[in-house]
């Protein structure tokens, strides 16, 4: 009796052993009790389910907005329009500014023309500040109306001397070069005296009947579309890994370092400048222009490009002229739509563009 009740055990155990404990088994049956206890009188299972499925649907959500706020830099590119702006038109000249993603709007743009009486050259400008708006304010205060007394003045004695090719040894080149200098020392001696940082590039074509002179410090730049369509450079970054400006740092006993980007004294990301007093008092940072003049009559341009960097952190030379080409004739000559394209790129920084049109042979401006 006791044996075969024993024998009867180790059937059912080798029963269990094979069939029922085998890991087929189980996962079926694992399947079935979860299936069972989803669709009959289990609320509280479905209901763990769905939180569960909301849970991942809400760190999806997050993790696609923090994806989209790090590729735009915090900001959605449809607040581009509602981003505080500025602009400037006349019928050859179109100016589109925007503060974009930063917290304060440092770019400052000048259009002082004169083409009623042509009394002097026309006179542009970008000042793209740094370490607040003081330096930027005070270039465009005082440099165009600076540069218009000067070029005034030299216009009216080579008037008298029209034999001569010059005045007084003066030419454009000469005047914006001595402009710029005196006001970066006017600049100076203001922001010191109340221990202000600021600084500023600064960008100035002069524009007469045939000839284009433009002046250059610090990172914003210029390009110029020929009668060719193609990109013609007006001026020349000044960066500290340039080998030219990074030997004349080194020499002056600075250095240049990397954060980001390349920095003079780990700090400013131009070589040249105005304002900026500390770096000048060091003389690793400096204000002379690089300075180039252009013939008109040979160029036959179609139109010119000045911009802050913001608008070079999205765009090459040639690819500006081509994108600006193909919008010659909207209401901004295509400024707004280069500014608004930059920032959807990713820009951010300030961006300010001027557009200035020619006409006719000899690339003569267009009349306001």
């Amino acid at each position: 009796m006791i044996e075969d009740t024993m024998t009867l055990l180790s059937l059912l155990g080798r029963i269990m052993r094979y069939f029922l404990l085998r890991p087929e088994t189980l996962f079926l049956l694992c399947i079935s009790l979860a299936l069972w206890s989803y669709f009959f009188h289990t609320d509280e299972v479905k209901t763990i389910v769905k939180s569960s499925r909301d849970a991942v649907k809400m760190v999806k959500g997050k993790v696609a907005e923090i994806m989209q706020n790090e590729k735009f830099g915090g900001l959605d590119v449809l607040d581009a329009e509602f981003s505080k702006t500025w602009e400037f038109k006349s019928n050859n000249v179109a100016v589109y500014s925007i503060q974009g993603r930063r917290d304060h709007m440092e770019d400052r743009f000048e259009v002082l023309t004169d083409i009623v009486n042509r009394s002097h050259p026309s006179i542009f400008g970008i000042f793209d500040g740094h370490g607040g708006e003081a330096a930027a304010d005070f270039a465009k205060a005082h440099l165009s109306e600076a540069l218009r007394q000067q070029l005034l003045s030299y216009d009216r004695e080579k008037e008298k001397e029209k034999n001569e090719s010059s005045s007084g040894g003066l030419s454009y080149s000469s005047i914006l070069e001595q402009q710029i200098l005196a006001l970066d020392r006017d600049m100076l001696d203001k922001l010191s005296a109340v221990y202000n940082e600021a600084g500023t590039t600064c960008l100035v074509a002069l524009l007469s009947d045939k000839e284009l002179t433009v002046a250059n410090v610090g990172d914003s730049r210029g390009v110029l579309c020929d009668k060719d369509g193609n990109a013609i450079a007006l001026s020349h970054d000044h960066k500290p890994y340039q080998l030219k400006e990074r030997k004349r740092i080194k020499k002056a006993g600075g250095f240049i370092s990397f954060n980001g980007s390349w920095r003079v004294q780990g700090v400013l990301a131009m070589s040249r400048s105005l304002g900026d007093y500390p770096l000048k008092n060091l003389n690793v940072v400096i204000p002379n222009p690089d300075i180039m003049t252009f013939d008109l009559d040979k160029l036959q341009p179609e139109f010119m490009i000045l911009a802050s960097d913001g608008l070079w952190d999205a765009f090459s030379n040639e690819e500006a002229v081509r994108f600006i080409k193909e919008r010659l004739d909207e209401p901004h000559f295509g400024a707004k739509s280069i500014v608004l394209q930059s920032f959807y790129r990713g820009c951010p920084d300030n961006i300010t563009v001027m557009v200035v049109k020619f006409k006719g042979a000899g690339g003569k401006a267009a009349e306001q």
